[in-house]
């Protein structure tokens, strides 16, 4: 340590410290011993902020618990909990109390148990190791093929885009369904509700969107909340047979998990679709289902003593799904362009769409799709009921040809189910009224199409073009799938420029449009004999 040398305030007290070397020693002493206090003091200090870090669990309820600390925790920050370092999220915080939401199984939770922060928020494993797997929303193998090993994690939670960082959405994203593509039309940045009671087809028409990406390189993202592990299995089968796993992300919560995981795995999803926007991609992401993420939000909130509201859900009920679905959109293309396209299902009761979540999620998305259980129990499958549906986005996001052969289709179509209803009374028509209901019959059965077998823009132009010229007027309903058949494999064999002039997203010329008429009569007539 270096000599302290006093500064003397007159000559006499210089000279008598440089005489005295025993009182210079004395001082230094004094000096060094003051030292060791404070570093003393200053290691107290440590461990009193030391075990501040640390609470203790006062309450244990179902996905849930209470505790006493650490203090200076924020808002969902991640905590370990016990021994065996359960993990939670803090989410109400308070002077007094924290509650925490768990991400794991409350077994082996006892009041007393340590709660420590980790200075982190909850993250999950992005990028292309995720693509192909199925993981729960920590990020956590499920499909026994081990870990995923990302270089890179992202937060569960991130705030939306900017305005000005995003793009008109004006690109379509094809979902191979006629009925969606032509009438209901869905773009990249889109997002689109699927709506419906029970049983209806929800999941499958999302499915069928995914499994139509398999050509266009959008990276697909399927997100299960509160499924039973059953169904979602049967949604991977499908997706394996068809090889659309090459492309596509399972995150899984299912009924059997705590409601803390069911609550963050639709931001998890999000989060892995973000990462694929941000690198220039699209990406196309399927909720199945809100309904039951809300239910799980309004769980934990009653648990943890929030205020309840409409229907027992929180006052923040309608933030929770807004956040979550603002941050789907497209980027300018000086960030990249990329998109994340975002599919919500949600299920109603009795077909009631004006119920509290549905009208929620209605105002925060960009149209819906909704499905009716009474063309489900006809056997009018996809059960899309075109009047009850809607695209805000609407013909900006379709490729030039559909405007040409869809333009008028969705109103002629509602006006040919108002007049069937009216029809039913018995009362007396007169041919132009006969004649509109021939047609809406035969609309509604071209609209018509199995499960898993997405048909591409072209074809779909070419029998919708077909239909609207009268080209199966003469023929009975149930040989109209038939005829649908023929008519797709003679445009591809007799056609093919016009069917690439279609996918470039080229306008039908009035050439075009009367080939297509031409050959869709002949391959009408070569299989019945008649018809065209």
């Amino acid at each position: 340590m270096p000599q302290f040398k006093p500064r003397p305030k007159n000559c006499k007290q210089g000279a008598r410290l440089v005489a005295n070397s025993k009182e210079r020693l004395h001082l230094r002493d004094a000096i060094a011993q003051s030292l060791t206090y404070l570093d003393r003091a200053l290691e107290r200090v440590e461990m009193d902020a030391t075990y501040r870090e640390v609470g203790r669990v006062v309450k244990v309820s179902a996905g849930v618990i209470t505790s006493d600390g650490p203090s200076g925790v924020k808002s969902m920050e991640l905590l370990e909990i016990g021994r065996e370092r359960r993990r939670g999220l803090a989410f109400d915080v308070s002077s007094a109390k924290v509650g925490i939401v768990l991400l794991d199984e409350v077994e082996g939770i006892a009041a007393g148990d340590s709660v420590r922060r980790t200075g982190e928020v909850l993250q999950v494993p992005v990028g292309e190791s995720a693509v192909g797997r199925i993981i729960d929303p920590l990020g956590l193998p499920l499909d026994g093929k081990g870990p995923v090993r990302s270089a890179q994690r992202l937060p569960v939670e991130r705030p939306a885009p900017a305005i000005l960082e995003r793009a008109p959405v004006d690109v379509p994203l094809q979902t191979g369904l006629k009925v969606v593509d032509a009438l209901i039309p869905v773009g990249r940045g889109q997002r689109e509700l699927i709506l419906g009671d029970r049983q209806t087809g929800k999941t499958a028409v999302a499915l069928d969107a995914i499994l139509n990406q398999k050509e266009t390189g959008v990276v697909c993202i399927y997100c299960g909340v509160g499924k039973r592990v059953s169904a979602v299995a049967r949604v991977v089968r499908d997706l394996e047979r068809s090889g659309a796993m090459e492309y596509t992300a399972v995150i899984l919560a299912s009924e059997e998990d705590p409601p803390g995981r069911q609550f963050v795995a639709p931001y998890a999803a999000m989060s892995i679709a973000e990462y694929t926007m941000s690198r220039g991609k699209d990406a196309l992401v399927v909720f199945d289902d809100l309904t039951r993420h809300a239910r799980a939000y309004r769980e934990l909130s009653l648990l943890l003593g929030r205020p309840p509201g409409r229907e027992a859900y929180p006052g923040d009920i309608f933030y929770l799904h807004s956040r979550l679905l603002e941050r789907s959109t497209r980027l300018r293309d000086k960030l990249g362009g990329g998109s994340v396209t975002a599919l919500p299902i949600i299920e109603t009761e009795e077909q009631n769409i004006s119920a509290y979540i549905p009208t929620n999620l209605i105002s925060i998305t960009d149209g819906q799709i909704y499905l009716s259980p009474d063309l489900f129990r006809k056997g009018i499958l996809p059960a899309v009921d075109v009047g009850r549906s809607v695209s805000r986005v609407g013909g900006k996001t379709q490729l030039p040809a559909y405007r040409r052969v869809a333009g008028d289709l969705r109103l002629a179509y509602s006006q040919f189910e108002e007049l069937e209803a009216f029809s039913r009374f018995g009362t007396r028509l007169d041919e132009d009224t006969r004649r509109t209901l021939d047609r809406g019959r035969r609309v509604r059965e071209i609209l018509k199409q199995p499960r898993r077998q997405p048909i591409t823009a072209a074809e779909q132009v070419a029998v919708l073009h077909a239909v609207n010229e009268g080209a199966l007027d003469d023929l009975p309903l149930d040989d109209i799938a038939k005829a649908e058949t023929a008519i797709r494999e003679r445009i591809r064999k007799e056609l093919p420029e016009i069917m690439q002039s279609i996918e470039a997203a080229e306008k039908l010329s009035d050439e075009d449009a009367e080939a297509i008429r031409k050959e869709a009569a002949k391959a009408v007539k070569e299989i019945f004999g008649y018809g065209g």
